[in-house]
């Protein structure tokens, strides 16, 4: 046998060993009986609190609906981000382009696992890499709920994404590197329990450090600088630091905290702004005990300095 064939012959086995362990990794994983049995029957009234925190019109409703408009969820707001265009899908009840078939294992399956009832993987644009910090008993609930809101026809586009983006078995590895149910911030045992119920509210349903954390080449949030704030995923904004730390809001104290999210205004009466627009119109919809609890952990929060480059000031 030529030296020729003998690479040939090593390197197709090489390539077939690779592909085995790479369908291996990428192996989309569901949740286990125990956690499902948590789920529960639902209930739609509490469903509607964990609906207002996880901010599910922000995204699914149509840009700037009003009234009864923002919970007609039917998609398709652009995402245009680093990795391609994600479009934001319709996820009212409708039974044909929306969710309404879907079981709630199926539900809790992609919130907490972003596995589709099909088995494939979603991409981490749906935030499901911080709802997978959430109660099972809380994701039935927002099931429950979301089954009372109106169907609307109409399915929203396809994602746009360029190789090798486009090839959704991969993003298995990424979840390998970046989904896990555990808490971002430790808290000690003898933690208050609202500093405990924002961690929550925060790092679960609320997803915040979608957003305001740094994140790396693959996308993965940089949990090290956990609040820090980041560049914003669409255009070239930068979303801010909120923790304690230099250009966070350490001179915030926990009582503006929970006043700009029902008010909208800052200590300093600047109004919010930005995509925090539609954050703030849910978070007011909560009880003043979830955003207290919300304004309790941020100031347990280590302190990051700014979390995205300095931005020089144009001269003259």
């Amino acid at each position: 046998m030529s030296l020729w064939r003998k690479l040939i012959g090593s390197a197709l086995v090489l390539g077939g060993i690779g592909a085995v362990a790479f369908l291996f990794l990428t192996e989309p994983e569901k949740l286990d009986a125990a956690t499902l049995a948590e789920l529960g029957t639902g209930d739609a009234a509490r469903g509607e609190r964990i609906f207002w925190a996880g901010g599910c019109t922000s995204c699914h409703a149509p840009p700037k609906s009003e009234g009864e408009a923002r919970l007609e969820l039917a998609g398709g707001l652009q995402l245009n981000t680093p990795f391609g265009i994600f479009v934001t899908p319709n996820v009212s009840p409708d039974p044909q382009d929306g969710i309404g078939n879907w079981s709630v294992e199926d539900f809790a399956n992609a919130m907490m696992r972003g596995v589709a009832p099909d088995g494939s993987h979603l991409y981490p644009s749906f935030p499901y890499a911080s709802y997978a910090r959430m109660k099972p008993a809380d994701i039935a609930d927002l099931y429950a709920f979301m089954r009372t809101l109106p169907p609307v026809a109409g399915k929203a586009a396809d994602h746009s994404l360029s190789f090798p983006f486009s090839i959704r078995r991969g993003i298995g590895l990424w979840k390998l590197l970046y989904l896990s149910d555990e808490p971002v911030i430790a808290l000690a045992s003898d933690a208050p329990e609202d500093v405990r119920l924002g961690r929550y509210l925060v790092e679960g349903p609320g997803h915040c450090g979608e957003c305001h954390t740094p994140r790396n080449f693959a996308g993965g949030t940089d949990k090290a600088r956990w609040l820090s704030g980041a560049v914003a995923a669409e255009g070239d904004g930068v979303v801010p630091n909120i923790t304690s730390g230099d250009g966070g809001i350490g001179d915030w104290s926990e009582s503006d905290i929970a006043s700009y999210l029902e008010t909208g205004f800052t200590p300093e009466f600047d109004s919010v702004g930005g995509s925090m627009v539609e954050v703030q119109r849910n978070l007011a919809r909560l009880q003043p005990a979830d955003r207290e609890a919300i304004a309790a952990y941020l100031k347990s929060v280590p302190p990051h300095p700014n979390g995205y480059p300095a931005r020089t000031q144009p001269s003259g």
